[in-house]
């Protein structure tokens, strides 16, 4: 089955330091590395490794950074005729910071991202309407976003939207939205419920249906998600791992999860092969040199 991912495409430019520092403040040591990022291209690649046949929809600079991304997922046997080499803009770095623990902070300089458009969404039509999944996120315009979930909506394609960077959504968009994908910062951002624990996640997550999302999945870390819909209700425990770096977790998660649908899981055992996913993902330095192939996910989950 088809995926589709509409979104950004960055190269990150990683910090590995003992913490992260505060504002005003210089840490010496740790180690650098670049690494092939962006949450769209994150979602896509790794989906690609979960298995899927995906068409990848973004805009990369005409430079350097744009052409490694391009050939990064050439190699991953993505489908590049939609992503657009755009001569006005640079392509997307991001500065992240990555603590021993594994926490992260991340600051973007979106370049062509910024520059795709709902007239890009309407040249990749074809690839859209002929999908069984659009994923997305909000790296990219929310008129772009909104563009392509009308398109998928009305043409019976599966909407999974993973909504960050967080930011407040209109009803409009979400009644599109099959699927939708917070973490706890995220959903409470869109509902004002804090998330700290399954009685406040089925709260936010009742509160999203009610604005027109066919089904909820709040990503909660290694606490695991906690999935509304119409066949499976409650929380699904995570898998338990040492962490290096939580960069992209959340992408591999969805880039997994889109393949778990595609590959008619059933909605449960698509969030775990998901998370399966996530967990090796946050044991690898960097964002998609983290994603796992399919049979790392089926090995992992078979202990």
């Amino acid at each position: 089955m088809k995926i589709v991912v509409v979104g950004s495409s960055n190269t990150d430019m990683i910090i590995k330091a003992p913490r992260i520092p505060k504002p005003g403040e210089t840490i010496i040591g740790g180690t650098f590395q670049t690494a092939a990022g962006g949450k769209g291209a994150n979602q896509a690649v790794a989906a690609a490794r979960a298995g899927g046949q995906v068409t990848f929809v973004a805009r990369v600079g005409d430079d350097m950074f744009g052409e490694q991304a391009v050939r990064g997922f050439i190699a991953d046997k993505i489908d590049v005729k939609h992503v657009i080499k755009d001569v006005n803009a640079p392509s997307g770095v991001a500065e992240i910071f990555v603590a021993e623990n594994g926490e992260n902070s991340i600051a973007v300089a979106s370049g062509a991202n910024a520059n795709l458009s709902p007239a890009d969404i309407e040249n990749a039509k074809s690839a859209i309407t002929h999908a069984d999944i659009l994923v997305m996120q909000l790296e990219s315009p929310l008129d772009t976003v909104m563009a392509a979930a009308k398109l998928a909506f009305d043409n019976d394609v599966h909407v999974i939207l993973n909504p960050a960077p967080a930011q407040q959504l209109p009803n409009e968009l979400l009644k599109y939205v099959a699927l939708l994908t917070p973490n706890e910062s995220e959903a409470e951002l869109l509902t004002g419920i804090a998330v700290t624990d399954e009685s406040s996640a089925e709260k936010a997550a009742v509160k999203l249906k009610e604005r027109g999302v066919d089904t909820v999945i709040i990503t909660m870390g290694s606490a695991g998600v906690y999935i509304l819909s119409d066949s499976f209700v409650g929380k699904q425990s995570g898998f338990r791992v040492e962490p290096v770096d939580t960069t992209a977790a959340g992408d591999v998660f969805n880039g997994a999860l889109a393949v778990g649908l595609a590959d008619n899981m059933k909605l449960q055992d698509a969030a775990s092969f998901a998370q399966a996913a996530a967990a090796l993902s946050v044991t690898k330095l960097g964002a998609q040199p983290s994603a796992p192939t399919k049979q790392q996910i089926i090995d992992f989950m078979a202990g």
